[in-house]
């Protein structure tokens, strides 16, 4: 059996953001191996997450923004409510900073959409058409097809939903937006979501 220092659970609690019974835990579990306990950590989070979603209300939270200034460009302005459940974690400067991260992405990202489940559906079935008849037409065997199909859906909601899109700066995080609300919530122990997100662009030539 590896021996587990205090030094080793206390990089390990710091960095996944738990206590120092569970980060010990993780570590005998997977034999002082600190990636295979950060995973095991990070999976039990998303699962203690999605367990508060269905039964807390998070009506608490915080206004991110961020205004996107260049010369001779666009001028971009993004408001973001990230909600929480209660008022302590509202005033939380990293649930505070995550928000602003979320507004800054918007700008980039633009999405039509922040989770998979708010796609319109008809949006969603002509997309599946859409890719269906491609691969048709294109040879694809049928046994594959479907396959094709979930590929480009994925694609799909990669570039247009918000949960599913690459964080913008992978120096602060190296992961999906969803990933990193998740991680906000699983390390606040609140339930976390983004619920609304606005831009303007202002100076945009549409002609």
């Amino acid at each position: 059996m590896a021996e587990i220092s205090a030094k080793d659970v206390q990089r390990l609690r710091q960095a996944a953001g738990v206590g120092m019974m569970d980060a010990k835990k993780a570590l005998v579990e997977t034999e002082g191996d600190f990636d295979k306990a950060m995973e095991i950590l990070r999976v039990k989070g998303l699962a203690k997450v999605a367990k508060r979603a269905t039964e807390r209300e998070a009506s608490d939270g915080t206004i991110g923004h961020y205004l996107h200034f260049q010369a001779d460009r666009p001028v971009t302005g993004v408001v973001v409510e990230l909600s929480c459940e209660t008022d302590f974690v509202a005033k939380h400067p990293d649930f505070r900073q995550i928000a602003d991260d979320i507004a800054l992405h918007v700008a980039w990202g633009k999405p039509r959409w922040v989770r998979r489940e708010e796609v319109d559906q008809e949006v969603l079935e002509g997309q599946k058409d859409l890719f269906t008849q491609q691969a048709t037409e294109q040879g694809k065997p049928d046994h594959i097809i479907a396959k094709i199909v979930e590929g480009k859906l994925n694609a799909f909601f990669e570039e247009k939903v918000l949960y599913d899109q690459p964080f913008v700066n992978e120096q602060r995080f190296e992961g999906t937006v969803g990933a990193m609300v998740n991680q906000l919530a699983a390390r606040m122990g609140e339930n976390i979501a983004v619920r609304r997100v606005a831009w303007l662009t202002v100076g945009e030539d549409l002609t």
